[in-house]
C-alpha cells in the first residue's frame, strides 16, 4: 500500500502541524518500504536518501540542514522518487523554478541567494543517478529558501532589534516544495505563497516601473540652487533637467505646453515639484528648496531599495489580516484604522500622528500589541526620566510651576492614589524612587495626553493619545514626542474602536469628556496594533511615496541582509 501523493498536496496539509506532517511521512515509509524492498530500492532513490542524510558543505546543498527534517519527510512519502526529475529529465516544473529563481529581483529579491547560475549547471550536467539526486534535491532546497523568504521574510524583525513577535499561519515547507513541483505555473503557485496584501502587490508593481527608472539616463545632477529656494518665476539654469526629471516620475503631465522661457521657473514646473513634494512628505508648497533638492537628486538604487526593503517588512506581517488592525507607520508620520481586513482605502480611516523624537532614547519602537481599553480624561503618569530630567528642575526653580500645569505628587498605584504636598523632601524621595511616590498630571486642558488615551499594554509603555499641542500636526516631518504617538483626531479614532459597542455614540463620549472625570472603558474586542517602519508606500492611484529614514533603520536592515548574503556566499 503507498500513500496517495495527493494527501500531502499543499492545499490539504498547509494547516497540519508539523508533527502530523512526518507522522503521515512516516506510515508512508513503512507501507511502502518495506525491508524487502527497501534492498531493491533504485539507484535514484538510494542515492537521494544519502544525499539528504548526508553532510551539507557540497554546493548549492550547503544550507540543507535548514529544511532536512521537512525535506526528508517529504521524499520518504515518495519513496525518495525524485521531485524535478522524471524518467532522468528535469520535469518542466524544473525548469519553470530556474526561471522564477533567476527572475526574483521582481519579487524584491537576489537571484545570488539562490545559487541559480550553479543549479543551472548542475541541471545540464547530470550524467549519472548521482549528480541527478543531488540536483533534485538542490532544487528542493532552492524552493524552500524562496519560499520561506517569500512568505516571512528573509530576516527576523529581532534580527534588526524589532519587538515584532507576529504569530503566523502554519506553513509547512515539505508540502509547499511538493506543490511548487508538481505545479504547471510555479509563478502562480509562487504568488500564492507571497503576502496577499493589496499594498504588497501595489508596491511590487511599482518596483519594475523604478528600475526601469534606474537604468534610464536621467539629470538627477542638477546645476545648485542660485539661491537657497526658488520661487515661481525665479531663473534656473536646471530648469529643463527638472522638467525632465518630473516628467519622468509623472509628477509633470508629459503633454504639458513647452515653456516660453526654458530657464525659468514657472507655474508648471511648480505644479510639478508640490506633486513630487507631496510623495515625499515634504511641504508641498511648490518652493523649491534644499530638502526638496536632495529629494530631487537622491540616486534611484536608493528608491528601488526603499522599495525592496518596504517589501521584506511587509513579508513579516500575516499573510492575510485575521482582524482589521490599526497600524502605524512610523517615517509616514500616519496611523491607519482598518474597518474590514481588506487594506484598501475606502476601508480605511487615515490620520496624522507624531511619533518619537530621532534621539536615542526617544524613538517609537517597532512592536505589536492588542489595544484592550481606552481612558478619556486621562492622568498623565509620568515617566522618570522626564520627571527627573525635565519636571522636577522646573518644579524646583519655580515653585508655582507645578500649580500651572496640574501636576501632582502622589503615593500609590492608581487613579484613586492619594495626593501629598509638594515640597523639597516629597521631590527628593520621588526622585530615589522611594516612599511609592510617583508625578502625575490631572485631567484638564494641559493635560498633555488630552482627553483620551488608546491603551494596548506592552513594555515599551507606548501608546496613543491626544494632545492639546495641536500646532505639531501641521508640520510635514513630526518626530517630536517622547516615544508615545499623539493621533490628529482622537475623537474620531475613539468612535473607530467603539463602533460596534451599542452603549457608546458621540453624545456619550461627549458627555463623559465634558465631566473631566477619569473613565476607562474596556473594548468588547481586542484590536491588533502594528507600529510598523516603511520607507516606501503604493498607492491606488498609481503612485509611489518615499519617506526619510528618520531612525536609521533602513540602513540597519540592509547591513542584516548584506550580512546574510556574505554569509550565503561563504557557504558556498
Amino acid at each position: 500500500m503507498k500513500l496517495s501523493v495527493s494527501l500531502l498536496s499543499f492545499c490539504s496539509v498547509r494547516n497540519a502541524h508539523r508533527s502530523g506532517l512526518l507522522l503521515l511521512a512516516l506510515l508512508a515509509a513503512a507501507c511502502s518500504l518495506p525491508q524487502a524492498r527497501a534492498a531493491e530500492a533504485l539507484p535514484v532513490e538510494l542515492a537521494i536518501r544519502e544525499v539528504l542524510n548526508g553532510s551539507a558543505d557540497r554546493a548549492a546543498l550547503w544550507d540543507l540542514p535548514r529544511w532536512r527534517e521537512e525535506l526528508t519527510a517529504t521524499y520518504v512519502a515518495r519513496a525518495y522518487a525524485p521531485l524535478w526529475f522524471s524518467e532522468g529529465r528535469p520535469t518542466r516544473s524544473a525548469q519553470l523554478l530556474l526561471t522564477e529563481l533567476a527572475g526574483v529581483r521582481a519579487r524584491g529579491l537576489i537571484e545570488t541567494d539562490y545559487d541559480v547560475q550553479l543549479l543551472s549547471q548542475q541541471l545540464q550536467a547530470v550524467s549519472d543517478d548521482a549528480a541527478l539526486a543531488r540536483s533534485d534535491v538542490a532544487l528542493s532546497v532552492a524552493a524552500a529558501r524562496l519560499a520561506s523568504d517569500l512568505h516571512l521574510g528573509r530576516v527576523q524583525p529581532k534580527d534588526v532589534g524589532h519587538d515584532l513577535d507576529i504569530p503566523q499561519p502554519e506553513f509547512d515547507i515539505g508540502p509547499v516544495v511538493l506543490t511548487l513541483a508538481a505545479a504547471t505555473d510555479v509563478g502562480a503557485a509562487l504568488d500564492v505563497i507571497e503576502p496577499q496584501l493589496h499594498h504588497y502587490a501595489l508596491l511590487k508593481a511599482m518596483l519594475g516601473r523604478y528600475r526601469q527608472l534606474a537604468a534610464m539616463d536621467l539629470p538627477l545632477k542638477l546645476p545648485p540652487l542660485p539661491s537657497r529656494s526658488l520661487k515661481q518665476g525665479d531663473e534656473y539654469q536646471g530648469a529643463a533637467q527638472l522638467r525632465t526629471l518630473l516628467t519622468a516620475f509623472g509628477d509633470l503631465d508629459a503633454a504639458a505646453p513647452a515653456p516660453t522661457d526654458a530657464r525659468s521657473y514657472d507655474a508648471a514646473l511648480v505644479a510639478g515639484v508640490k506633486t513630487f513634494q507631496a510623495r515625499h512628505g515634504l511641504d508641498a508648497d511648490g518652493v523649491l528648496g534644499q530638502g526638496t533638492f536632495a529629494a530631487l537628486t537622491t540616486p534611484l538604487a536608493r528608491r528601488v531599495e526603499q522599495i525592496e526593503l518596504s517589501l521584506e517588512r511587509m513579508r513579516w506581517l500575516p499573510p492575510r489580516l485575521p482582524t482589521p488592525p490599526i497600524i502605524v507607520n512610523i517615517p509616514q508620520f500616519k496611523a491607519f484604522a482598518f474597518r474590514t481586513t481588506q487594506d484598501m482605502a475606502a476601508d480605511i480611516l487615515q490620520m496624522d500622528v507624531i511619533v518619537g523624537s530621532t534621539f536615542q532614547s526617544r524613538r517609537t519602537p517597532v512592536f505589536a500589541a492588542d489595544m484592550s481599553y481606552v481612558v478619556l480624561n486621562p492622568y498623565w503618569d509620568i515617566p522618570r526620566s522626564i520627571m527627573r530630567n525635565e519636571l522636577l528642575p522646573q518644579m524646583r526653580a519655580d515653585p508655582a510651576y507645578a500649580g500651572r500645569h496640574g501636576y501632582e505628587i502622589v503615593r500609590g498605584p492608581g487613579d484613586d492614589a492619594r495626593a501629598v504636598p509638594i515640597n523639597e523632601e516629597n521631590m527628593a524621595a520621588m526622585e530615589r524612587g522611594e516612599d511609592r511616590l510617583r508625578l502625575r498630571q490631572r485631567p484638564g486642558p494641559r493635560n498633555a495626553l488630552g482627553r483620551v488615551k488608546f491603551m494596548f499594554p506592552n513594555r515599551h509603555n507606548v501608546y496613543l493619545h491626544d494632545t492639546p499641542s495641536r500646532g505639531l500636526f501641521s508640520r510635514s516631518q513630526r518626530a517630536f514626542s517622547h516615544g508615545c504617538i499623539r493621533v490628529a483626531d482622537p475623537l474620531a479614532l475613539l468612535e473607530h474602536v467603539l463602533r460596534d459597542d451599542p452603549t457608546w455614540n458621540r453624545q456619550r463620549i461627549d458627555e463623559v469628556l465634558a465631566s473631566g472625570k477619569p473613565l476607562r472603558v474596556n473594548l468588547n474586542e481586542k484590536i491588533r496594533v502594528y507600529i510598523l517602519y516603511g520607507t516606501a508606500m503604493a498607492l491606488e492611484a498609481g503612485d509611489v511615496h518615499f519617506f526619510d529614514d528618520i531612525y536609521g533603520h533602513d540602513q540597519r536592515l540592509v547591513q542584516r541582509l548584506e550580512t546574510r548574503r556574505a554569509r550565503t556566499m561563504g557557504a558556498q
